[in-house]
């Protein structure tokens, strides 16, 4: 009887220290995922900034319609 407290205490101490590691993982991964938003952030950021920058470039172009003009008078010449 006595080795069947003995197994019971020692099944209770590995389930006290895995439960532990297991908060100091779940504490790592919060930090990890926290950390990972604001880099998400971060890249949707520039990539809004790049996409408004291409969009700015693209209106500075001449429209498609004079540009075929232009390409059709220069063939004609």
């Amino acid at each position: 009887m006595i080795s069947e407290f003995q197994e019971l205490s020692d099944k209770i101490d590995r389930l006290a220290e895995m439960t532990m590691s297991l908060r100091r993982e779940n504490a790592a991964l919060r930090q990890s995922n926290t950390l990972l938003g604001r880099e998400n952030e971060a890249f949707m950021e520039r990539l809004s900034e790049a996409q408004r920058r291409v969009e700015a470039l693209l209106a500075q172009l001449p429209a498609a319609d004079a540009a075929d003009d232009a390409t059709t008078q220069e063939a004609a010449q």
